[in-house]
């Protein structure tokens, strides 16, 4: 192998891989540079532990002449057999390389030996990739090379890996602050906060369709229940509407004990108020169906759950609030505080889905007024509608 070509891979690493532009690309760099350079290389692969609460890892494989898979794994994968039967298992658990060739009865042992030999491959070898933060990933390496890797091979792909450990961490870091940020303040506020808005003060006034959810009857849920299943039953709750909200451009802002506030921005991007209401609405629609699906056994009870939905369509302050550092990225204004009052009418009307009057202008469809409503903090009352096909629920 090129000591002179492994050198140039090495400093391209240091300087970060500058020239690819994407995790992936950087991964198909490193695999046609070795070979350039004279390594053997059929297969190589990057498997990076995530900090997520459903992804395990993020897989990166590239295959000479192939273009970069990328896959995820989430946390069932450790209860499988492929997975205990892993080299990587090994790699992650203990910190090890660990090798497999196909003329090694030893390599046996390892069902993916079996796969390497129906692939022509010859040699494999697993080697842990440690990050600065202690914590320890993986990357795997093939061959087609009659009698695999010489000692040669190896040393130097051991050389290119603590360069190839920072500027996979860098990356890994990034990906991990980008969907940390998308879990717990939401995409378009996650993607603020990396690009700079973390000032307190900054904001942007928006207009968006707003929806301000509550599940009803939750007090008393609460009080006779204990706070584990209390916790259980809510990420089912929410699991019934976030998806429906997801699923039709909307974006969840918070969870505010059982109450849910999300925003469906209107812009030249995803269409007009007409086009956006009419999704939110579909999306109230789908989660009163799931809410009213959503049976959770407690003993020889089985839980029901209904929930109420206010939508309003206005201008809204979108930006970083709060006290000393301790900040929030969320919505505030007249619209928001209008859905939240239109929320509470109709629980009083025993309504699940209610609208405002500019909501129900955007959104045609079978509204039936349910009436003129003084409005805390508003100077006039204000029309509500709600859905022609519902039937109020009496409140007992």
């Amino acid at each position: 192998m090129q000591s002179s070509g492994l050198q140039r891979i090495i400093n391209w690493l240091i300087d970060g891989a500058r020239s690819s532009g994407t995790p992936a690309e950087m991964i198909a760099d490193v695999g046609e540079r070795l070979v350039e350079a004279g390594l053997p290389l059929w297969r190589f692969g990057i498997f990076i532990r995530t900090l997520h609460p459903e992804i395990f890892g993020r897989n990166f494989i590239w295959r000479q002449g192939e273009e970069v898979e990328i896959g995820t794994v989430d946390f069932d994968i450790l209860d499988t057999p492929e997975f205990a039967q892993s080299p990587l298992r090994i790699v992650f658990e203990q910190g090890i390389e660990v090798r497999g060739r196909v003329d090694d009865p030893d390599g046996v042992r390892f069902p993916i030996v079996n796969d390497m030999r129906a692939d022509g491959a010859t040699d494999y070898i697993a080697i842990p990739m440690p990050f600065l933060d202690g914590s320890v990933h993986a990357t795997s390496w093939m061959t087609r090379h009659p009698g695999g890797f010489t000692d040669d091979h190896i040393a130097a792909i051991r050389t290119i890996m603590a360069p190839l450990a920072r500027v996979s961490e860098i990356i890994s870091q990034r990906r991990t602050a980008e969907m940390l940020l998308d879990t717990y303040v939401g995409n378009r506020a996650g993607a603020r906060v990396l690009g700079g808005q973390i000032r307190r003060g900054h904001h942007d006034t928006m207009q968006a369709a707003i929806w301000l959810s509550d599940m009803r009857g939750f007090t008393a849920l609460s009080d006779r229940l204990p706070a584990e299943t209390v916790v259980e039953i809510l990420n089912q709750y929410f699991d019934c509407q976030v998806t429906a909200i997801r699923g039709h451009g909307g974006e969840v802002l918070k969870f505010m004990g059982d109450g849910l506030l999300a925003v469906f921005p209107i812009d030249e991007y995803v269409g007009d108020a007409r086009h956006v209401c009419a999704r939110v609405l579909q999306a109230a629609r789908e989660s009163r169906a799931s809410v009213a699906a959503l049976a959770f056994p407690v003993g020889d009870i089985v839980e029901r759950f209904r929930f109420g939905v206010a939508l309003h369509v206005g201008n809204i302050l979108y930006g970083n609030i709060g006290g000393g550092n301790r900040l929030d990225f969320t919505c505030i204004g007249p619209a928001v505080n209008l859905a939240a009052r239109l929320e509470r009418i109709a629980g009083r009307l025993g309504r699940t889905v209610v609208a405002s009057e500019g909501f129900a202008n955007a959104c045609r469809h079978d509204w039936r007024e349910l009436g003129e409503f003084p409005i805390a903090g508003f100077s006039k009352a204000q029309r509500v509608y709600g859905l022609g096909e519902e039937t109020p629920v009496v409140m007992a």
